[in-house]
């Protein structure tokens, strides 16, 4: 058992906890949540792919740049795809990534799911047997923690995909294990979400006001929550800046992108128990936000107070020298959009927190 001790200070109260095996905290947090967890992630679970849930905006964006992955491949003359989902939770971006395959036209689709939450994956494996039961398909969940050796041969996954969060409660010093395992699989691309350091809070396993209180403790890296049925969670993540997330991605893979997720749609959005349906922005007000968004989201004054960050790589070629970030840009792809303001700010700060950006 580790011998570390988390303690903090609530009414006058101390709170100690000894924890061991820190991804056990966390798979009892995503078991204990069940249908909530899904509901608050995934939206209308009626209707996966209306992208209408609290993360509407980067849920499409990212399924903007999964589905030009598929097509890309598609257009490609490719009939045979392999997915790998690390961290899939209930299942539903890689019974969507399925889906969309099977109305392309791939003709063998071979996909795997892991996650640490067993419960999240036996509903998983429920929602996916009609997909699982189509000729070609090759569909599976199962319970895996990614920070062990995956199963898969080298170079064998056309698309492996880590989405909204996975990495944050990886610890550290295990990160880069994890990247160069993904990178050891992946022929094609890895795309991956994370919280970003300047996000609005969050407890992960269900929406923010479902919680009592919460406390997360900055240096220590951990969550404590009570949530409104009187159930306590306590367990590790850490938030990433864009620098940081590139630096550890740039090791072992070439970056096609960086950017940030929901920068100004979270912050406007309507809240049924509280807003009046007037409220609703119209078509122009959305038209400016989608236009703010885009304007800033690889901008390296904004990028970090995005929800999430999206990272888009592809593995770099076995024997590939890595560039040094202090003397590099990471890809040639990749842009500044900054004002001659920002521009000048960004000249005084550390070459690798510049480069965030990709050309068009």
């Amino acid at each position: 058992m580790a011998k570390n001790v988390t303690a903090r200070i609530r009414n006058r109260q101390i709170v100690s906890r000894l924890h061991a095996g820190d991804e056990h905290a966390i798979a009892a947090a995503y078991n204990q949540a069940g249908d909530k967890y899904e509901a608050y992630a995934d939206g209308d679970l009626q209707d996966p792919n209306s992208f209408q849930g609290q993360y509407a905006y980067g849920d499409r964006r990212i399924w903007a740049v999964l589905d030009d992955k598929l097509r890309t491949l598609c257009s490609k003359g490719a009939r045979s795809i392999r997915i790998l989902d690390l961290g899939c939770g209930p299942g539903t971006w890689l019974c969507r990534l399925v889906t969309r395959a099977w109305a392309l036209g791939f003709t063998s689709i071979t996909a795997r799911g892991i996650d640490i939450a067993d419960e999240q994956v036996r509903r998983a494996q429920t929602r996916s047997r009609n997909l699982a039961a189509l000729g070609g398909v090759s569909l599976d969940f199962e319970i895996g923690d990614i920070c062990t050796r995956l199963p898969e041969a080298d170079e064998s996954i056309d698309l492996c995909v880590c989405l909204y969060g996975v990495l944050n409660h990886i610890p550290r010093d295990r990160l880069p294990r994890v990247l160069a395992e993904v990178a050891r699989v992946t022929c094609g691309d890895f795309v991956t979400a994370v919280r970003a350091v300047g996000s609005t809070p969050t407890i992960f396993v269900d929406a923010v006001e479902e919680a009592r209180w919460f406390w997360y403790d900055r240096r220590a890296s951990r969550l404590e929550a009570e949530l409104q049925n009187g159930r306590r969670i306590s367990f590790d993540f850490r938030l990433f800046g864009a620098a940081e997330l590139k630096a550890l991605a740039a090791a072992y893979f070439e970056l096609k992108d960086l950017r940030g997720l929901d920068l100004f749609h979270g912050r406007f959005a309507g809240d049924r128990r509280w807003n009046p349906p007037s409220s609703v922005v119209s078509a122009q007000f959305a038209g400016e936000l989608e236009r703010l968004e885009e304007l800033y989201c690889r901008d390296a004054e904004f990028v970090d107070h995005a929800t999430h960050l999206l990272l888009e790589a592809a593995p770099r070629k076995r024997g590939a020298a890595v560039d040094n970030p202090k003397m590099t840009c990471v890809n040639s792809t990749l842009r500044l959009r900054l004002s001659d303001r920002c521009a000048h700010a960004a000249s005084a700060s550390p070459p690798e927190a510049r480069d965030v950006n990709r050309q068009p």
